[in-house]
C-alpha cells in the first residue's frame, strides 16, 4: 500500500466503520489533514491509514477520544491510559454484576417495582456515599455524648461497613442495604440506639446482674421458648429460681430490677442492625438473643 493513496470510502471500508466515523476522526484533528483530489476528494496515505486503524481500536476498547489524542500525541504512557481503562472497566463490572443481582431477586421474589427502584438506587452509590449513610445516622444517636460515656464505645463498631460490596453479591446482602438503609433513616432508631448508650450498653444482656450468667439466661430462656413456657406459670418460676440461685438471700426488689435492666438494654432493630452488618461484611449468623431476653423480662415481672 507504499505509496498508494485510498480514498474515505476505501479507509471506511478497509477499517470496518462508518465513513462519517472516518470523517469524524479526521475532522477531530486524529490524524494530519488528508491530501485532497482534484475533484476534493479526501486520500489518505498508508501512516494515515495506519493510525486511523490504532484510533479504531483504541475506541474499541472504550477510550475516550481525549485520552485517545494524548495517546497518539505521545503524553501518556500507554500503560497508564490502560490502567486507568482497567479501573473504569472493574467499577463498571461491579455495577452490572449489582444489577444482575436485582433482576434475579425481581424474578424470584416479585418485588415490588418501587422498593426495587430504592434497592438499585443503594446498589450504585459508592462506597463513600453508603458510608457516609450510616456516618449520618450515628452521629445523629451519639451527638454530644462524651468519649467516656458507657456506651460511646459502640459508635465505631456501627460504622463498620464493608469498604466495598462483594464483586457478586448475593440476594440477601441487597436485601440486608435495603433494610439497613430504612433503619438508619428512622429517628426513632436513632433517639433508642441514644438511650441505650447514654445509659451504658456495656452493661445490657451480657451483664445483666453481677449474680447472673448471661450464657445461663440465654440457655434457659431459649428452652423455654422451645418447650411454651409461659411467663407467670409454674414452669416459669421454678426457671426463675434456677437462674437466680446463687447463694443470696431472696429479694423482692430483684427481680423487677433485673426485668428492667434488661428491658432497657434490648431491642430487636438493634439486634437487627447488627445482624445487617454481619450479612453485608461476610460474617457467619448468630442467633438472635433478644426473644430470650424479652422472655425473661415477661417472666420476672410476672406475678410469682
Amino acid at each position: 500500500m507504499e505509496g498508494v493513496l485510498l480514498t474515505i470510502g476505501e479507509v471506511a471500508a478497509r477499517l470496518g466503520v462508518p465513513v462519517r466515523t472516518v470523517r469524524f476522526w479526521s475532522d477531530a484533528g486524529l490524524v494530519d489533514p488528508p491530501a485532497r483530489s482534484a475533484g476534493g476528494y479526501r486520500l489518505y496515505d498508508a501512516a494515515a491509514v495506519a493510525r486511523l486503524d490504532l484510533v479504531r481500536t483504541l475506541r474499541g476498547l472504550g477510550l475516550g477520544l481525549p485520552a485517545v489524542r494524548e495517546l497518539l500525541a505521545a503524553r501518556r504512557a500507554v500503560a497508564d491510559v490502560a490502567a486507568e481503562h482497567v479501573r473504569a472497566l472493574d467499577a463498571e463490572i461491579r455495577l452490572l454484576r449489582l444489577r444482575r443481582t436485582l433482576l434475579q431477586a425481581v424474578v424470584h421474589a416479585g418485588t415490588p417495582t418501587e422498593e426495587m427502584r430504592i434497592v438499585s438506587d443503594l446498589a450504585a452509590l459508592s462506597a463513600r456515599e453508603r458510608q457516609r449513610i450510616v456516618d449520618d445516622f450515628v452521629d445523629r444517636a451519639f451527638a454530644g455524648l462524651p468519649d467516656d460515656a458507657p456506651g460511646a464505645g459502640l459508635a465505631a463498631p456501627m460504622r463498620s461497613l464493608p469498604a466495598e460490596l462483594p464483586e457478586e453479591p448475593t440476594a440477601e446482602q441487597v436485601a440486608a442495604w435495603l433494610e439497613l438503609a430504612r433503619l438508619v433513616a428512622d429517628d426513632g432508631f436513632a433517639a433508642r440506639v441514644r438511650e441505650m448508650a447514654v445509659a451504658g450498653a456495656g452493661a445490657g444482656p451480657e451483664d445483666p446482674d453481677p449474680g447472673v450468667d448471661a450464657g445461663r439466661l440465654q440457655t434457659l430462656g431459649r428452652r423455654a421458648l422451645a418447650d411454651g413456657v409461659p411467663p407467670g406459670s409454674p414452669a416459669a418460676e421454678a426457671l426463675v429460681a434456677e437462674l437466680l440461685d446463687d447463694g443470696r438471700e431472696d429479694d423482692p426488689g430483684r427481680r423487677a430490677a433485673l426485668a428492667d435492666r434488661l428491658a432497657a438494654f434490648t431491642d430487636a432493630r438493634v439486634e437487627r442492625y447488627w445482624q445487617l452488618l454481619g450479612v453485608l461484611n461476610g460474617r457467619p449468623p448468630f442467633e438472635p438473643s433478644v426473644p430470650a431476653v424479652a422472655w425473661w423480662v415477661a417472666a420476672l415481672r410476672a406475678a410469682p
